[in-house]
């Protein structure tokens, strides 16, 4: 459930169209719910987005594709929509095949069901259980995604997707590194119309640095496990931008694009106008 969502129901039980008991029961069943699996429950957080302003965002690899059908299932029976990441293709082929309305976007290894505002699986428009509607996301400023090379596009693109989904809209400029910096100086005026950037870079992972230098946007670098020996699985790439020279980088953690959506997401809602 979302802040529209408790609305509507009390904007039905104010109109009379909708018994205080029964609104009482709507309300009263969704901040959690237990699903059922061959391993045991999930305990499913409907009422995170009403709490912090993010839904539930499922993290796929460590559970079984009977897990993950459980988990987005739940989800996408009450808000109309759901997502999960860091699905590998094999698990995804059983998801889908229980799930018809899911999508697999195999470059970010992510699933997901509907879009913000749109019908629930299976049903009709307005038929949640939460009062007659589906999930909408808050207005958000443009989200710039910028990602220094190719080897980096699979963390990139789970950041825009994740974006996408919590409802911002998406600018996706791909490899321009710094081994190449004409190809970023062609794009930074591209860049300077989002309100939000996030740069996604391995091996030295100096495009952040680099953009800090040219723009005037809350910048939130993803380091990436890409690179030869000496990188470590990112660690270079992690202590290159938290060392940066540029002041006022945000940086987190090692191929968490969706930590990054979802603090840009964050900040693009704050910089939008009502």
């Amino acid at each position: 459930m979302d802040r529209k969502q408790l609305l509507d129901v009390l904007e039905r039980v104010r109109m009379g169209a909708l018994a205080p008991d029964e609104a009482a029961r709507l309300v009263g069943e969704l901040p959690y719910a237990e699903v059922a699996h061959a391993v045991g429950s999930s305990t499913i957080d409907h009422h995170r987005e009403l709490r912090t302003g993010i839904p539930e965002i499922v993290y796929g690899q460590s559970k079984t594709a009977e897990q993950i059908v459980a988990t987005l299932g739940e989800l996408a029976r009450v808000a109309g929509c759901a997502i999960a990441t860091r699905v590998d293709a094999a698990k995804a082929a059983l998801v889908l095949a229980a799930l018809p309305n899911a999508i697999f976007h195999d470059l970010a290894r992510v699933i997901t069901i509907g879009q913000p505002g749109s019908a629930i699986p299976g049903g009709q428009p307005g038929s949640a259980r939460s009062g007659g509607t589906s999930t909408t996301r808050p207005v958000a400023q443009r989200i710039a995604i910028v990602c220094a090379g190719t080897s980096d596009l699979a963390v990139a693109e789970e950041a825009a997707l994740v974006c996408e989904y919590l409802g911002a809209p998406v600018t996706r400029i791909h490899d321009v590194g710094v081994a190449g910096l004409h190809r970023l100086l062609a794009r930074v005026e591209d860049i300077r119309k989002a309100g939000v950037v996030i740069a996604v870079a391995g091996m030295e992972a100096a495009l952040p640095s680099v953009l800090g230098g040219l723009i005037d946007r809350p910048l939130i670098a993803v380091p990436t496990s890409v690179g030869y020996g000496v990188s470590v699985d990112g660690l270079v790439a992690l202590a290159a931008m938290l060392s940066s020279c540029a002041p006022g980088i945000t940086v987190v953690n090692i191929d968490n694009g969706v930590g990054a959506a979802v603090a840009a997401v964050k900040i693009a809602r704050l910089i939008s106008p009502p």
